[in-house]
């Protein structure tokens, strides 16, 4: 059971603990009977739909569009992974796309775009996906190859090829990033919506990985969009992108903290219950220390979490470096508090089928996506530079 003190923080109103409560409720007692971990694209459509039926899809979207506050709410967003994460990794990932995958669309999408997305991304009747990285352009997206060619007066044609694109397969709709020639490098990139039985959109193949998803790598092959589909202005892809980003960047780190909260929950109780040498394992100054910094992995993990979604929650435009900070540190942090579980676990860690041996699996992947941790280091550097130049210019 997660341990809520966090939420008497002053980064949370009285709200985000009756939500945080009424959701921990939920996932406790409906998800079990969604998952079917022979069938993870089925037990996907479940979830979303679930999820959408008892209302928990509307923390996605804007309050006009069926959502619960007129603008996204960052905490709550961060809240819901948090808590979806510590019971199963699936259904948070279902949750987790509904929100990036509709989120250009919410930030920057026409009224029409919207009012026809929303509400069913809400009701859980629509499953969202995001489409931005490439073989050749994960992290370095103004690398990217795909184009979006003029294609008649109104719309365009789009070809190339994306992969790791999270319910790749199964997405009713996909938001594209492709170059469309505006200008050289990332101010040429546009932002477009895919729905999935577009000619030409072709499911190139599926990926496996060690925590099952749904990923697939999708061809788009004079792929006819109109242009009453584009997200924002021309040449806006990567400002949509990274706009997107700073929003949700933030709620892979709540994911993490939630198997890294799970983590330590585990281990506290086998660690009590587990005895060596006469006397529970708890007892033992080795384990009394990987606790203690497991501890303490996760109050900083959360500090920096919901340091960064409330900062965006009280109106700053950007937080670039505060979610970045918040991503990195949550996800690493979480795989050093779930090594630490597994090794208390001793061989039982990593038996499949054992709760902790799911974590380490589940956690991996959220240190690479949405930028890897490596990336994050050099956004952080750059955003303290980009601090530098702006004191020297005011200097002069």
């Amino acid at each position: 059971m997660i341990d809520a003190t966090f939420l008497k923080w002053p980064f949370f109103e009285d709200r985000h603990l009756r939500y945080a409560e009424a959701l921990r409720t939920w996932v406790e007692t409906e998800s079990h009977g969604l998952i079917d971990q022979g069938d993870v694209d089925g037990s996907c459509r479940r979830i979303v739909r679930k999820l959408g039926d008892d209302g928990w899809l509307r923390a996605a979207v804007p309050e006009p569009y069926g959502g619960l506050y007129p603008t996204l709410d960052v905490r709550t967003l961060c809240l819901s992974r948090e808590t979806l994460a510590y019971q199963d990794g699936l259904v948070d990932f279902a949750f987790a796309m509904q929100g990036l995958g509709s989120g250009p669309i919410s930030l920057f999408g026409s009224e029409d775009v919207k009012q026809h997305y929303l509400p069913k991304v809400a009701r859980g009747e629509a499953i969202a996906a995001f489409a931005l990285s490439e073989p050749e352009a994960g992290s370095d997206v103004a690398a990217m190859s795909t184009t979006a060619v003029p294609d008649g007066p109104d719309h365009v044609r789009i070809d190339g090829l994306k992969t790791w694109i999270s319910n790749g397969g199964i997405a009713d709709y996909y938001v594209v990033f492709a170059r469309s020639g505006e200008a050289p490098g990332a101010r040429g990139l546009s932002a477009y919506v895919v729905d999935a039985d577009t000619p030409g959109l072709v499911i190139e193949n599926r990926i496996d990985v060690i925590a099952p998803h749904p990923l697939a790598t999708l061809r788009f092959e004079g792929c006819r969009v109109p242009l009453t589909k584009r997200i924002g202005n021309p040449g806006e892809g990567f400002k949509v992108a990274m706009a997107t980003l700073d929003v949700f960047r933030s709620t892979v780190g709540a994911a993490s903290l939630g198997f890294a909260r799970r983590a330590m929950d585990e281990a506290l109780r086998h660690a009590s219950s587990r005895h060596l040498f006469g006397a529970p394992l708890a007892e033992l100054q080795m384990t009394q220390a990987a606790l203690a910094d497991m501890a303490t992995d996760v109050d900083t993990a959360a500090l920096l979490v919901y340091r960064a979604a409330w900062t965006k929650d009280q109106g700053a435009f950007r937080v670039t470096r505060e979610a970045a900070m918040a991503k990195m540190y949550a996800t690493e942090a979480a795989q050093s508090v779930i090594d630490k579980a597994v090794q208390i676990f001793g061989g039982l860690g990593v038996t499949k089928g054992v709760k902790v041996e799911e974590l380490y699996r589940e956690n991996r992947a959220l240190r690479i996506y949405e930028g890897a941790t490596e990336v994050q280091k050099v956004v952080i550097a750059r955003e303290l530079l980009k601090m530098i130049d702006r004191s020297h210019s005011g200097a002069r």
